[in-house]
């Protein structure tokens, strides 16, 4: 079998050539593999490309910057039967290929991933917000929405067969591209092995972000699964808000703070559904989350006139108790005003049937180009 070891690298002129030297290609090749090394390099402005042509690596330019565009390009330029993956910074140990592509070469496995959590992360190699809290959070929100089973879900030493790789729906331009991997892997019920390995300090500067690197992955895990983000505590919101608004019309007007509160819980609960329903259809538009049939027929395009006209209805119902209110605010000259209660719900139904009708608007503008649109 061929190997292509894929390496992206930005600005890393002075640890690249040993990243690529480092990789054991008399002993791939003692073992009958046949290997190459494909180093991406992403629009640096050092001396990255020539020092890793110098040690030996095909080297592949790619000007759109982003760990997942210089990925993705590195596939596409990979001949190998077996991909593996690593960054360029010498955190990974490429010495240790070999071993660690077993999983794929003598049992049928489809992906490897490195365990930096389960191996050796050396002294200075992982901030600890990182390795106790970033990272074991966010595998773990993984695993529970997605059934991955590993135990370090951003772990960059990774290897998987060109074969089901091809099976991979992988777009992703940023950091979140790693998260894509295993969530595509998972879909697709591949099999995948952990390999525990040693976590080494970087050489030059980090360019994580901590934060938005973060947000990134967090943020790509709810476009695959937006119902217990945004579906699950939208409901639960909105029912505590309409049950304030409820208990304080029966009580009467004298409790203002509960109205107010109960009225900003109904549309903040009311705009997590309806945002829900936008995840939904961005997901849908570019294939990454698998809806129910009741989703899928929700977010028809053609079903969403009926949004327009719920949208439409609230808002009239809105504007009736608004005039109506000033009608009564006129009758009595203007001054003071006792009808608190029906001005707020006059502003919630206005602000409900806004919030419906641009939503639908923006939603039959996503699945505008999607083939149910052109039934």
């Amino acid at each position: 079998m061929d190997v292509s070891i894929v390496i992206p690298a930005l600005n890393e002129e002075g640890i690249v050539g040993k990243t690529v030297r480092s990789v054991p290609i008399g002993k791939l090749k003692e073992k009958g593999l046949k290997t190459e090394i494909v180093v991406v390099d992403n629009a640096s402005t050092d001396n990255t490309a020539q020092e890793a042509t110098d040690a030996g690596a095909r080297v592949i330019h790619e000007e759109k910057r982003g760990y997942g565009n210089a990925y993705l390009r590195g596939f596409k330029e990979a001949k190998g039967d077996i991909i593996v993956m690593g960054d360029a910074d010498g955190t990974y140990p490429f010495s240790t290929t070999y071993e660690f592509i077993q999983p794929l070469l003598n049992e049928d496995y489809d992906l490897v991933m490195g365990s930096r959590l389960k191996g050796d992360i050396q002294k200075g190699a992982m901030p600890a917000l990182h390795r106790y809290i970033g990272n074991p959070f966010l595998t773990w929100l993984l695993n529970a929405l997605f059934k991955a089973g590993i135990s370090d879900a951003h772990c960059g030493m990774r290897a998987i067969r060109k074969e089901s790789l091809n099976k991979l729906n992988l777009h992703s331009p940023g950091m979140e591209f790693a998260s894509e991997m295993i969530i595509e892997a998972a879909r697709e019920n591949m099999k995948i092995a952990e390999v525990p390995i040693t976590y080494y300090p970087r050489e030059g500067d980090s360019k994580l972000n901590s934060v938005s690197d973060g947000w990134r992955h967090l943020r790509f895990m709810m476009l695959y699964r937006p119902t217990p983000f945004l579906l699950a505590p939208g409901l639960v919101v909105l029912a505590l808000g309409i049950s304030l608004v409820i208990g304080v019309s029966l009580l009467g007007q004298s409790r203002m703070h509960s109205l107010i509160l109960g009225s900003l819980l109904v549309i903040i609960g009311y705009q997590m559904l309806l945002t829900w329903m936008q995840f939904g259809a961005f997901g849908e538009m570019y294939g990454l989350n698998k809806s129910s049939g009741a989703v899928n027929k929700y977010l028809n395009y053609h079903s969403l006139g009926r949004e327009l006209v719920l949208g439409l209805l609230l808002l009239i119902i809105g504007l009736v108790i608004g005039i109506n209110v000033l009608f009564s605010w006129s009758e009595a000259g203007f001054g003071g005003l006792f009808q608190t209660l029906n001005a707020m719900m006059a502003l919630i139904f206005f602000i409900l049937g806004i919030q419906t009708i641009f939503s639908s608007i923006f939603i039959s503008l996503m699945l505008l180009s999607s083939p149910d649109s052109e039934e």
